[in-house]
Order: structure tokens, then sequence, then C-alpha cells
């Protein structure tokens, strides 16, 4: 192989190339090998060696039996030697390479650029026969097929080469000539649409039909080829393959490819998701503080995601120290308050994309329960007195007070509180220890009391003889005197209490009857004898079938509750007894089911609950409707309109009921018998001159809804109304229609009763043979069914009602397509350029003309080129002309509908002058530019509001420069702050900063220089701001 190569010393202060090559050529075949070596000896590790192809090619991965990479190091010299070897260079081996060695933070690098060559053939001898040859004729070459083949790099090279001057031209025409033919697959006639969709779960079946049935085709999935297995089922039916793909998941949104050969085809398939629905709904909860409180909810498939919300406030997941924990098993969703307080009370919703559901948690303040109370102490001097009781929250604190004084903690005197038992302990009980004592807890009305009584010891003896007596304590439980109260079935202890000094001999009786006994106690004693009678009663619980006394117990009423159909929790509707038997619950939400049961309660208990009543559904009547407004009164009828209630609920909108009546009466009379669904209504038949109120209801399943009301009575009579013009923003200017088009105008108007409408044009009315008119009684129609340019004209809309009327202008402006300019011509050609004029067409078509087009063509081809399009002067510089040509100019016109039909052809021709024949320049004569100011362009008169700026304007030429001066009613301005003058190569400008009545007068601009002097003046007038009312006057 043969290389050229430019050495390059390295900076690099670790790295050692003995050569870094600029530029190799080698020949093709032959065997290439580049060594770079490296010198570490100031390195602490072994540095990095890659071989990069390109910018980001990495050889190290190309690596194999074409390209080979060595290393090898030397210890003695501590080099390390990297090679690169190119086995049989081919062209494709040709382009940039680099070599970058990297160690720590330090790196070199080393480019060089590679060309392949094809190796040269031997040189034979010299053979000039050919010479001798006729030579064959050359055939002709279409450029423009040359072009159209070419790469748009060679364009410029083929029109060098075939004399092609105009390249602008050239490569428009090109544009035109190139048509995208779409690529026509040989493999595949019907191939896969761009996109399919399919359901979670379902089957999708892609199909294509192909040109050859032999032909293999391959399925691939991002990618990744696709193996028949028992979701994927590939099919072959003579030019048909298709691929089924059962049970679509998420995962089979993909992209796929039916491959045959070099030919693809792509889709891709999207995987809906079926809406999520809630299967189970949330249940009401009714707890106590502390409790743990799990809602749950069954979705229809597993892993949704899922909302749950408390009141308007998110629940969410990521905040750790939140009292909520989220679980989910499988399709269940639950929500855990571990501790419920009083605040967690209220409604819980939980959402997902198919549905939600609600529901109520209500937490009550724990009752506390006395489990032992404290009991009266009898104690003796010295002796410890100790009084303890057990509550059932061990949370709970309490203090202890004695006759109403709290008691303190001393050495003698110890208060104590291990987990639910309170206690008081006094040692060596003294006389003033004795007293009542009582424990309060902290937070309850609660309160436990018992006596502490001081015994002393008498050391006389007296011998005492007290009756005997009989103590039955059956407080709480009588019905009548000595009855003791006994439920049925129940265990009954009698414990009585009997004194007497000495004691007494108890003897115990009873007399059998059905339904009672009597029992009698007697005591005998020598001193007297006390007997008493008691009457057992055997009662039963109360059933809800009996609602009269029973033994003289009376009946105190019922208590209810409600569950969700399908639920098992029943959530208490009352907690105090309800003595009535119809009873209003609130608080349920509307479209679910519910069931409900009822318990009856007399002074023995609470009965069995009754039967379950049939699942019911909650349905409140809508709200109101809003906003009710009178639209139209007539002398017997009255139109009313409003909105839908703002809150319709479950039971949906059946319609509305409209009801009116005279002021001062009570009686409703309704306008309709049937539901009316539209949100207006007609009153008709009322009594004119009358005052009526009407009132609007909104109806369901529930019923009525509340009534929607005026805000005062409606007089019923028909208003005059000032007739008024309500011209659309569109109309206020001209209104530009092209020939041919339709004009339809709809002009709204007001005006009580009817108005007169009459249209005018220019003044004169209307010719209704050209011009159709329609008139209602809220609009005027004015319609041409194909616009002329006769048909532009300033158009009055008069409205007149009695000796009132109002009056509305509309400009229409119907435009057509320009005629051509006029006078086209070439003033002046020099160098490459051409110098055109013309005149302004002299047919404008009815508009501005927005600017023309001009074009240029070669004498000898014809072949016409824009030069400029949007020339919006009447003439132009063409350039870029070639040299020795002579060129043709032709000029179109262009307005608001576009293009004029026909160009204008210029009068005369360029041509430009090959070089080498310069002309003789005529001798130069500087032309002598001074001259006296001259105003160019007036003040015009002004008229303007007061308190806004404003700002007068003109033009001035004159040479020298002249000097301005501004004046007001002759008054030289000077240096006043108010004003601001401004001179803008020529253009002069006097600003007026928020100007008063005062600024109101002549203003002069003057212009003086040494040829003379030249002034303008305008008249300023400052209007003041009126009122409304005193322009209507005005």
């Amino acid at each position: 192989c043969t290389g050229r190569a430019q050495p390059v010393q390295s900076t690099c202060p670790f790295c050692l190339y003995t050569l870094k090559w600029i530029f190799f050529v080698f020949d093709t075949g032959k065997d290439v090998t580049f060594v770079v070596k490296v010198d570490s000896t100031n390195l602490t590790r072994k540095p990095t060696m890659k071989w990069l192809k390109g910018k980001w090619m990495d050889l190290g991965s190309k690596a194999g039996k074409h390209i080979q990479l060595k290393e090898t190091y030397d210890r003695n010299t501590k080099i390390y030697t990297y090679e690169m070897k190119i086995v049989k260079v081919v062209p494709g081996d040709a382009g940039g390479y680099r070599c970058e060695v990297s160690a720590k933070d330090k790196c070199d690098s080393c480019t060089f650029e590679v060309t392949v060559e094809d190796a040269g053939e031997d040189e034979g001898e010299l053979d000039f026969s050919a010479l001798l040859k006729k030579p064959e004729p050359e055939l002709e070459i279409d450029v423009w097929e040359l072009l159209k083949s070419a790469h748009p790099s060679e364009y410029e090279k083929i029109a060098f080469q075939y004399g092609i001057t105009d390249l602008r031209g050239m490569l428009k025409r090109l544009k035109k000539m190139k048509v995208v033919e779409p690529k026509v697959s040989e493999a595949f006639l019907r191939r896969l649409e761009s996109a399919y969709s399919v359901n979670k779960g379902k089957k999708i079946v892609l199909s294509v039909e192909v040109a050859d049935p032999n032909a293999e085709v391959k399925w691939l999935k991002n990618g990744q080829e696709i193996k028949t297995s028992a979701k994927y089922i590939i099919e072959s039916d003579g030019n048909i393959r298709t691929l089924t793909i059962n049970k679509c998941s998420l995962a089979d949104d993909a992209a796929y490819e039916c491959v045959i050969g070099t030919d693809k085809c792509f889709t891709e398939v999207f995987v809906k998701e079926p809406p999520i629905t809630i299967t189970k709904l949330l249940d009401d909860y009714q707890v106590v503080v502390g409790e743990r409180v799990e809602f749950e909810i069954e979705v229809s498939e597993e892993g949704a995601h899922v909302i749950w919300m408390f009141e308007d406030q998110e629940l969410s997941r990521d905040d750790k120290s939140s009292k909520y924990r989220f679980k989910k098993d499988g399709k269940r969703h639950c929500l855990i308050i571990q501790e419920a307080t009083v605040e967690d009370s209220g409604m819980y919703f939980v959402y997902t994309n198919g549905g939600h559901s609600k529901g109520e948690l209500i937490v009550e303040e724990k009752e506390l329960e006395v489990l032992q109370s404290i009991a009266d102490l009898t104690v003796k001097s010295a002796e410890q007195a100790m009084f303890k009781c057990e509550v059932s929250d061990e949370k709970v604190t309490g203090k202890w007070f004695k006759d109403g004084v709290e008691v303190q903690a001393s050495n003698r005197i110890k208060i104590s509180h291990i987990g639910r038992i309170h206690r008081l302990t006094i040692d060596d009980v003294k006389p003033e220890d004795a007293g009542d004592y009582t424990f309060v807890p902290d937070g309850y009305a609660l309160s436990l009391s018992a006596k502490l009584n001081f015994l002393e010891i008498k050391i006389d003896y007296v011998p005492r003889q007290d009756p005997p007596k009989i103590h039955l304590d059956v407080a709480g439980n009588m019905v009548s005197q000595n009855t003791i109260i006994v439920v049925a079935g129940n265990k009954l202890r009698l414990d009585v209490e009997i004194t007497g000094e000495p004691a007494p001999t108890v003897c115990m009786l009873s007399d059998t009857v059905q339904l009672t006994k009597m029992y009698h106690v007697s005591y005998n004693h020598s001193i007297k004898t006390l007997e008493g009678a008691y009457l057992l009663l055997h009662m039963y619980k109360k059933s809800l079938n009996h609602n009269k006394n029973l033994f003289g117990f009376c009946f105190l009423g019922y208590l209810m509750e409600r569950k969700k159909k399908g639920s098992s929790r029943w959530t208490k509707l009352n907690f105090d007894v309800c003595e009535s038997t119809t009873y209003e619950a609130k608080r349920m939400i509307e479209g679910i089911l519910y069931e409900m049961r009822v318990f009856a309660v007399n002074g023995i208990g609470i009965s069995a609950p009754s039967l379950n009543s049939k699942p019911f559904m909650p349905i409140a009547p809508t709200s109101e409707p809003t906003k009710l407004t009178v639209d139209d009164v007539m002398d017997t009828t009255c139109s009313l309109k409003w909105l839908a209630p703002e809150k319709i609920g479950a039971g949906g909108l059946d319609g509305y009921i409209i009801e009116f009546c005279k002021e001062g009466e009570t009686e409703w009379h309704p306008a309709n018998t049937d539901l009316v669904d539209r949100q207006s209504y007609t009153v008709r038949n009322l009594p004119t001159g009358e005052k009526m109120n009407f009132r609007v209801f909104a109806v369901n399943v529930a019923g009525r809804s509340p009534p929607a009301l005026l805000g005062q009575p409606v007089t019923v009579r028909e208003i005059m109304e000032h007739p008024k013009i309500r011209l659309p923003r569109e109309l206020r200017t001209k209104f530009i229609k092209r020939v041919g088009e339709k004009i339809n105008l709809v002009i709204p108007f007001q005006g009580k009763p009817r108005p007169i409408a009459v249209w005018q044009k220019d003044g004169q009315p209307v010719d209704e043979k050209k011009v159709g008119v329609r008139n209602s009684n809220v609009d005027s129609i004015l319609f041409i069914r194909s616009a002329e340019r006769e048909h532009s004209g300033k158009y009055t809309l008069t409205l007149k009602i009695e000796n009132m009327e109002d009056s509305a202008n509309i400009d229409i402006r119907i435009v057509d397509k320009p005629g051509p300019p006029t006078q086209v011509h070439v003033t002046d050609v020099w160098g490459f350029n051409a110098a055109l004029e013309w005149n302004p067409p002299k047919d404008d078509g009815n508009c501005e003309i927005t600017g023309y087009t001009i074009q240029k063509a070669d004498k000898k081809t014809k072949e016409w080129f824009t030069v400029y399009e949007h020339n919006r002067r009447t003439n132009c510089t063409a350039s870029d002309l070639v040299i020795g040509n002579e060129y043709m100019f032709r000029i179109y016109s262009e307005n608001l509908c576009g293009l004029s039909e026909d160009p204008c052809m210029s009068k005369n021709t360029a041509v430009v002058p090959k070089t080498g024949q310069c002309a003789e320049r005529p001798p130069y004569k500087e032309k002598d530019m001074s001259c006296a100011p001259k105003f160019t362009a007036p003040l015009v008169d002004r008229s303007v509001t007061i308190g806004y700026s404003t700002a007068i304007s003109c033009s001035v030429r004159g040479l020298p420069k002249p000097k301005i001066i501004w004046m007001k009613n002759k008054m030289i301005l000077g240096d006043n702050p108010k004003f601001l003058m401004q001179n803008n190569q020529g253009v002069l400008t006097l600003n007026i900063r928020k100007p008063s009545t005062f600024d109101s007068g002549k203003y002069t601009c003057k212009a003086v220089n040494e040829l003379g002097e030249d002034e303008v003046e305008c008249k300023l007038e400052i209007r003041g701001n009126y009122t409304y009312t005193e322009k209507k006057l005005m």
C-alpha cells in the first residue's frame, strides 16, 4: 500500500506518538496496519485506548476478521504499543478515523483520513487507431430529465454545463415537474392498517395479503420476532397471512411488523382498558372514640387504581405521618383508621375511572362505665382507710374531694392511679377524717361518693333492746308499695336485713297462687311482731304487636336502624326513644338502596327487631329553578324563562309547573296542565293591566321542588320600546364581497310595537328586482343572490315607530380582479440590471392595488420567470441578467381578488451588452440641489378629545436644511415642555401632551433657509367629554 502523511508533534505530557498521520491513500485489497505508542512513565494506571471511525463509531465492537486490534507492553521503556490492522481494504473503509487515549483526567487523540483507490492497471503500448475512427453523432440530451434524476448538489454544475442562467426559475420549474410517485409494494398486495384498537381481554386478528403464496413471513413485536404459542397464533391460508393475539393485555400494546425479505409493513395496536366499576359499595359506620374503622370496597378488576377522599380532601398514600392506612388485596381495597376520633366523623368517598361510592362515619364520645364503685367505710382510730374504685378507661384521670374540698396528697394521705383503678389511702385515721368522700373523673359528668365513719370505742356497756325490724330496699324497682319486678326466666335473690336486740328469729312463709306468689316474712319476739306483704310479678318483654300498658308499665317508644342493601352493618337512626310511629330518616345517600328495622322499648327493655323493610332508594325533590325572569310582556300574555335547578339528584327532572295569581291574593292558578320540558313558557289569557305574581316548580318522582319566585309583580301591558338597530360588528366597517358571491345581511333590531323597516341605497329606495328584503319582528334581512359591481354603495336601514326612528348605514363594496398595468417600458439598462417603470391599471377592481408581479423572459427561449412578487411600487430593477441576452418583461397587477387576468407587455426590451464594448459616458455635470423650503405635505385640521395626547404632522424639503419654527395663533411655542417637536428626515411632528380646551387654535409650521421661507397652518379643536345624556340631547 502507499501512503502520504504529514508528521505532527504531540503536545500530550504522557503520550508519545511516533508519528501522527493526517492523510492516507491506500489501494484496494491491500492489508493496512496503524501503530500508536503511548509513554506511561508518569502514569499511575494503565491508559485506555479507543479506535473510532467518524464521530462516534467504536471500532472495538467491530473487531473480527476484517479489523484486528492488538496491544503490547514493554516493561523496560514502559511504552504501550497499540495496533489496528485492516485486512484487504475496501472502498467502504474510507473515511475519517481517530485514536483516543485517556488515563484519569488526562486525554490525547490523533485524527487521520483514509482514502481507498482502485489498483492501477499495467499500461500497454500506445494505440492511436481509435483516433482515426469516425466520430459518432452525439445524442441530444434533455437537460430537464437529467436534472430530475440528479442530486440537488449537482444542480449548479449541470446548469453551468448546459447554459442555464436563471437558477431561481430553474428550481421553480423543476419543483413543478417533480411528482412524488407512491411506492408500490411488490411483496404485499394488502398491507396492515396504520393502527388497530382492541379491548383488554379480547382477541385481535392482524391480516395481510402477499403476492407470493410461498413467501415466508415473519411477525415482529417491538423489533422482536414472535413465535407461535397459545397466545400468538400465526396462520397461512393461500395469499393471506394472519396473526391472532388472544386475551390481549396491556403488555400487547405495542408496534407490530410483518416482514417479507426486505419489505415490511407496520402497524400499532392500542389496548383499551375497560373502566373499573365498584361491585361492593362502602358501608356506613357508627363507632365510639378509639375503635378501629375499616372501609372496604370491591372493584371489577385486580390492580385497579382508586382514590380515597375525606370530604373534599384527597387521602395520600405518600404521607407517612397520616393516620390513614391503605390495603389492597386483589379486588378488595380498604381504608383503615386504627383509632377513630371525633374529628374523623364525616363522609368518605372512593373514586375509580368508572364509578364512585361514599359512606358515612359517625364517631361518638366513649361513655365511661363504673366497674367498681367506692363503699362506705367505718374505721377505728389509728387504722388505715382506703377508698377504691374502678372505671372502664385506664387513661381517665380524676380528683378526690372531701365535703366538697379537694383532697391534697401528703405523707399521711396518698392518691394513686394504676390502670383503671383509683385509690385514696388515709393512714392513721383521725376523728377529723370522717366525712363524705367523692371521686370525680376529669371530663365526665359523673361522681362516686362514699362516707367515712370514725368509730369510737366506749368502755361502758349498756344492754340495749330494740324491737325487730325488717329492712327490705326495693327502691328503683317498685311500681307500687312493696312490689319487686323481675323478668320472666331470670333468677331472683332477695336479701332482707333484719335488726333487733336481742337477735330475732326469722320465719319465711309463702302462699302459692297462679301468676303470683305472696311471701309473708314474720319475726316473732316477745316485745313486738312485724309482718310485711310483698307482690312478685312475672313480666314479659313487650312485643311490637301490643300497644297497651302491661301490669301498670307504659310503652316508651321505638328505636330505628338502617343499613345499605347487601351490607351486614346496621346504623342507629335515633338514640332517644321515638314515641311516634312515624320518623324522618336523614343523612342518606340518593341512589343507594337501604333497608330498615324497628325495635320497641318499654320499662323492661328492648324487643326483638321487626322484619326488614323492603329495599328502598332515597329520592329527594330537586332544588328550585334558577334565574326566573320575564322575557316579554304583551296585553294578555307574559313570557317567562328560567334555568334548570342547580341540584337535580337521582330522581332526575320530569318537567316544570307554572302558576300565577293576582297581587294581594293567596290563591294560585296553574298555567299549564301538562309538565313543560322547555325552560321557557308563555302564560296566556291574562287580564290586561293587572299586576300578576308568577312562580315555577321543578317536578320529579319525589314531588315538587321549592318554588322560584319573581322579585316583584308584573304588570300585564305591552311596553312601548324605542326602536334600536343592533348592527353587527363586522358591518360597522366596509363590507367587502367578490363578484358572484352571495350577500345575506341579517340586521337584528328591537322596538315595540313592531317597527317599520325601510331600506335605501345612496338615498334612494332599493330596487327590489336586484336586491331582496325580508322583515320580521326582530330583524331585517337584505340578500343578493349574485353580487355585481353595480351593487356597491351605501345602504341605509331606517326603523320607524310612530314619531320615533333609528337608522344605520352599511357600506357594501363588490370587488373584482383588476385590469393590467399600462405603459410598461424599460427606462435604463446597466451592467446586469434593467430599470422598469409603469402606470397603475385603469380598472382597480373597486379596491386598492396591493402589488404587482414582474416576470422576465429571454427573447430566445421565451420562457417566463418571476422576478418580483407583491411589488408595491410602480417601478423596479430586474437584476441577475445574463450578458449578451435580450429580455422582455410583462407585469400583472394584484388586489384583494388576486392577479389580473392579462398582463401588460413592455414596449421595449432590455439588451445586456457584452463586456469589452463599453459605451462612452457623456461628461457628468453635477446638479445644483439647492432650493428654497417647500412643504410637500400640509398640516391637516384635527378635532380631538380633551385629555388624550395628539400629534400634527407635515413634511418639508429644502437645501440647505431649513430652520423649523412652530407657532400657535402666530405666537412662537419655544421650549414649552408640553409640546414635543420632532424632525425626522423632513417629516415634522408636533406632539401635544394631554391637551385642554386652552390648546385649541391655529397652529403654524414655518421653514426658513437662506433661499426663502414657506409655512403651512391648520386648525386644532379640543372637544370636551360629554355624558351619554348630553350626547343624546345634542
